[in-house]
């Protein structure tokens, strides 16, 4: 199949790239290399430098010709913690997602896979033992002052347990980023039922592995307790240490969106289908630090700093039941190996 890939020359993007042509596709890479997540602004050969919020252009029109299906990771990534930043999200996310399928509805292309993110969920899943399944209020601050942060039951104030995250779990998205991701996956719900049209998001949980950007906006908390160990500094991990997340190698990230891709073409999917994409090997916060300090070699102990930030989720773990059934993908690393051999994997400055 001919593939048009967006952000064809970014960490996710590019992982694609490579397993697309080794299963024998065909890939067109675009990619505008903004330099705050590349670095450079000169393309990798074979890359065409577009911006997708201009894709009524001749020259998408010209890419979109024989395409049999989109794959989406074009974005502006990161928390997105200002108010400052929600035009730019707006912009490069939802504005370009827009104009891509505009484009693609012109040239009569109607497949689509789209990266989303699990930050579409905000908190995760919670249960009370005595009181059963609850929604948390916000975690006050005097409490994670005082060294408390779990979120507590709202019936009886016991702490509640996390739960496995499915695709159908409420969305709550709680930045600007996060508001991004989830309307670019309202517009390609609309587009499906206004274009007869067929489309799979995958809800990425915390990627990492080779050629993640180093210190920038985009790198994720495994980059930077490894850039903190180069520097000779003992990773700071934040709140407890104990804060429940899912982190899937990139290879792994990459050949979910090849499954999504043949599978949404050879009409295998529902029109509309969103899956996460982790590893199902729930870790903390804290043993990320560890492995990847591990995997440097250096005797440098994680340091628990009891530090936060307001309004950051406490625990967020995906079930990956649905990808698992429905697309056929399973990780294949596990994250302690994956971490460890991320510490000296390499990076992108």
């Amino acid at each position: 199949m001919r593939v048009l890939l967006t952000g064809s020359a970014g960490f996710i993007g590019s992982a694609i790239g490579r397993q697309l042509t080794d299963a024998g596709h065909e890939v067109v890479g675009v990619d505008l290399m903004l330099a705050s997540a590349h670095g450079s602004t000169t393309p990798p050969a074979g890359v065409h430098q577009l911006d997708v919020r201009e894709a009524a252009s001749d020259a998408w029109a010209d890419l979109l010709r024989g395409v049999d299906v989109v794959c989406h990771q074009a974005a502006l990534v990161g928390a997105g913690v200002k108010v400052a930043d929600l035009p730019d999200y707006a912009s490069h996310n939802d504005v370009g997602t827009a104009a891509l399928l505009a484009a693609m509805h012109e040239a009569s292309v109607d497949r689509l896979v789209l990266a989303s993110s699990m930050v579409v969920y905000g908190e995760g899943r919670y249960a009370c033992p005595d009181h059963g399944r609850q929604l948390p209020p916000a975690r006050p601050v005097a409490s994670m002052e005082a060294g408390d942060f779990e979120n507590h039951c709202p019936v009886c104030d016991g702490p509640l347990d996390w739960q496995l995250v499915p695709e159908d779990a409420r969305l709550e998205p709680r930045s600007s980023y996060a508001a991004s991701k989830l309307a670019q996956e309202h517009y390609v719900s609309s587009w499906v039922r206004q274009a007869g049209a067929a489309a799979v998001a995958l809800r990425y949980h915390n990627a990492y592995g080779p050629m993640m950007p180093r210190d920038t906006p985009y790198s994720g908390v495994a980059a930077m307790f490894r850039s903190s160990l180069e520097r000779g500094l003992a990773p700071q991990v934040y709140e407890d240490g104990g804060q429940m997340r899912d982190f899937v190698h990139v290879e792994d990230i990459a050949r979910a969106n090849v499954l999504a891709l043949e599978s949404v073409v050879a009409g295998a999917t529902p029109r509309f289908a969103a899956y996460n994409v982790c590893s199902g090997r729930p870790v903390t916060i804290l043993d990320v630090a560890t492995r990847v300090a591990e995997g440097t070699g250096r005797d440098l102990a994680p340091q628990v700093t009891g530090n936060f930030r307001p309004g950051d989720v406490r625990h967020v773990v995906a079930s990956p039941a649905l990808a698992t059934s429905e697309l056929g993908f399973t990780a294949a690393v596990h994250p302690d190996d994956g971490l460890r051999a991320f510490a000296t994997a390499p990076l992108r400055d």
